[in-house]
């Protein structure tokens, strides 16, 4: 029964709340607070505050944490499983959708707007980066890492991994 309760408890804000983690913390708030009791608000906001200090997604992290505080690993498993499924069932049935529909010429016309959308979003994202780069080290040591990042992989094809540890590395020892 607790894991039915853990599934439906991060299932229903995932499923109703817009706008992904931050948008439906109030949801799991009022789930895991104010209709379980499997938590207090303090509790809710320090697991909230350690979730926001660790990477990746908020919602996961929390259904993570709650769960296995409530239940163990396999709490933890089913409350996890309970974030991921609404965008994954939205997912499979888009995808679907487009191709029940892939030879339809404006399913066409979407799909060729999709690549040049996503590469000024790129550009875009790039250009920012490139920004912060020259306001936090400078153009010399920004021109520096970039020109060696490229060559690194375009020429000698290094795994992008290894050119960000490179720039770290850098960064730690010849930045100010």
């Amino acid at each position: 029964m607790i894991y039915w309760e853990l599934f439906l408890a991060f299932f229903v804000p995932n499923i109703v709340g817009y706008g992904g983690g931050p948008a439906i913390i109030p949801l799991l708030e009022a789930e895991v607070v104010g209709r379980y009791g499997w938590m207090t608000s303090q509790g809710f906001a320090e697991t909230l505050a350690l979730g926001n200090a660790l990477p990746s997604p908020i919602a996961t992290k929390m259904a993570g944490y709650v769960g296995y505080e409530v239940a163990g690993i396999g709490g933890a498993a089913v409350a996890i499983a309970a974030t991921v499924v609404p965008s994954l069932l939205l997912m499979i049935a888009a995808l679907g959708l487009l191709y029940r529909h892939r030879e339809s010429p404006q399913v066409k016309r979407m799909s060729q707007w999709v690549r040049p959308v996503i590469a000024i979003m790129m550009v875009w994202l790039t250009f920012g980066f490139f920004l912060e780069g020259v306001n936090g080290a400078g153009w010399v040591h920004t021109l520096i890492i970039g020109a060696i990042a490229a060559i690194a992989l375009v020429r000698f094809s290094v795994h992008p991994a290894f050119v960000v540890m490179g720039a770290l590395v850098y960064g730690a020892f010849i930045l100010p």
